[in-house]
């Protein structure tokens, strides 16, 4: 696979979401992709067919975070609302209801060893819920404001929080307990990954840091895009990382030394986005974005022989 010859076209824009779009999940069935934002209502896409399938289901409040449970056929929703809503999308029902005590869900991750789902958001504190009965388990506090994201360390022994405040918090997976915390960013912290040995982290100071996960020292740090970097994300392109942002762009980066691979923008001649990338999603050969101009786009990637 030539990682230094990637050819990125866009295979389809998917629009008929009224507002902006925060969040987007690929299902069970690889060809079918949810997205959701301030419509209040999760959207059901035909990936073979690159169109609307189905309005898999109205909520109540906006839509933050999708995330399928691994293992099982359900469907996550982090709400505005603080609900988290467990969907069943085959029969289109919603299997279990479930509630922080304050403030909307802006991240949720699972421990798939443990059996447990966490969720985190605007009051700073995390919850986890069994993943085989969906009841709460543990609460426990991770910092005084809000918590936007949520990575889990490969070998599922750590956890790495970011926080409003520019702090990421490493916690052991085991006990929920701190390890350690450090400001890393000079604005909150909106994206994290555990990537080949690295912890990644994306800020609204428009930074991104490649960290030591132990101790949170910095390897490496580039200022990737002009704004927010929204979200940072790697497939089974060797050595390779992506990251999107609010200045309408996602880039591709050669994770080693944090080169700069393809900007794709409108700037650089791609029918690209006209406002923030809210989200992305690397799966395979294919990437999609989600943004506030309300659409939805599905980037193929194909290496090309020097």
């Amino acid at each position: 696979m030539h990682t230094n010859n990637l050819d990125i076209s866009l295979e389809g824009t998917l629009t008929g979401h009224q507002n902006p779009i925060f969040a987007l999940s690929l299902g069970s069935d690889p060809n079918v992709l949810y997205t959701a934002g301030n419509d209040k209502g999760i959207v059901a896409w035909d990936l073979k067919e690159m169109r609307f399938q189905q309005l898999l289901c109205k909520v109540g409040a906006s839509v933050y975070v999708l995330k399928m449970i691994p293992g099982t056929p359900y469907l996550a929703a982090g709400l505005r609302s603080g609900q988290l809503l467990v969907i069943d999308p085959a029969a289109q029902a919603l299997h279990a209801n479930l509630k922080t005590e304050a403030g909307a869900i802006f991240a949720i991750a699972f421990l798939p060893q443990k059996k447990e789902m966490i969720a985190i958001g605007e009051e700073g504190y995390a919850y986890v819920w069994s993943l085989e009965n969906f009841e709460l388990l543990y609460r426990f506090k991770v910092s005084d404001t809000t918590v936007r994201t949520i990575a889990v360390a490969p070998d599922e022994q750590h956890l790495a929080l970011g926080d409003k405040n520019g702090f990421i918090h490493l916690f052991q997976a085991g006990d929920y307990q701190e390890i350690m915390k450090r400001q890393v960013h000079s604005l909150p912290v909106t994206s994290l990954l555990y990537s080949n040995g690295h912890l990644l982290s994306g800020g609204r100071d428009a930074q991104l840091f490649q960290l030591n996960p132990k101790n949170l020292g910095i390897n490496k740090q580039i200022t990737p895009h002009m704004f927010t970097v929204y979200g940072i994300d790697k497939s089974d392109y060797p050595g390779l990382i992506a990251t999107a942002s609010r200045d309408k762009s996602f880039k591709i980066w050669k994770e080693e030394d944090m080169s700069l691979l393809k900007n794709v923008s409108r700037d650089k001649g791609y029918d690209s986005h006209l406002l923030s990338i809210n989200a992305m999603l690397w799966e395979a050969d294919r990437i999609f974005t989600v943004s506030d101009d309300k659409t939805v786009k599905v980037w193929k990637l194909n290496s090309v022989a020097p």
